[in-house]
């Protein structure tokens, strides 16, 4: 039960919850979340830190990116269900079109 509480409460941050429903589409490195979320670097980290200490992301190494992906599809099923519910999606589509103009390859020049 603990487990699932600490997933609840880390879905429960706004800017975690939008992470957590772009990595619902596909896998993402930490460039292509931080283009899209208006946040700092560091706070993207802790987000992220947050995210994986509740058991709902992993990551991986890509060369030299960090991608990160959501750690089970039943996590999935839990977003679907909760974005059924939502009033206002505006966001988090906002969000997935923006995802569709971002490639890790742009992203990661602009931080150069």
């Amino acid at each position: 039960m603990e487990n699932t509480v600490e997933q609840l409460k880390a879905l429960g941050e706004p800017n975690r919850f939008r992470i957590m429903m772009m990595l619902r589409d596909k896998s993402l490195c930490v460039c292509e979340i931080h283009s899209i979320l208006d946040i700092s670097g560091s706070t993207l980290s802790n987000h992220l830190k947050t995210l994986k200490y509740a058991g709902l992301v992993g990551h991986r190494r890509d060369g030299k990116w960090v991608e990160y992906y959501l750690k089970d599809e039943s996590i999935g099923i839990l977003l679907d269900f909760l974005v059924a519910q939502m009033t206002d999606r505006s966001r988090i589509d906002g969000d997935r079109n923006r995802l569709k103009n971002i490639d890790r390859l742009t992203c990661s020049n602009k931080s150069q």
